[in-house]
C-alpha cells in the first residue's frame, strides 16, 4: 500500500516536472510580455503628450480671451 502511493507520488512529481522543465511555450510567452511593455510604454506615453498639448491649448485659450496682455504660458 505505502509502495503504490509512493510509486504514484513520484509519478505525479515526474509530470510536474516534466512541465516546468518544458520551453516549448517560452517563446511566445517572452514576445507577450515585450508587446504588454511596449503597449504600456505607447499608453503612458501617449497620456503624458496628451497631458502637456491640453496644457497648452488651456494656455493659448486662456491668453486669446483674457483681456490682460501679460499672460505667459
Amino acid at each position: 500500500m505505502l509502495l503504490g502511493l509512493y510509486v504514484q507520488m513520484q509519478t505525479m512529481w515526474a509530470g510536474v516536472r516534466s512541465r516546468m522543465e518544458d520551453e516549448t511555450g517560452a517563446v511566445a510567452t517572452e514576445y507577450v510580455v515585450l508587446l504588454v511593455l511596449i503597449a504600456l510604454g505607447i499608453i503612458v506615453g501617449a497620456a503624458v503628450l496628451a497631458s502637456a498639448i491640453n496644457s497648452k491649448f488651456n494656455c493659448a485659450s486662456t491668453t486669446i480671451t483674457s483681456t490682460a496682455t501679460s499672460s505667459s504660458c
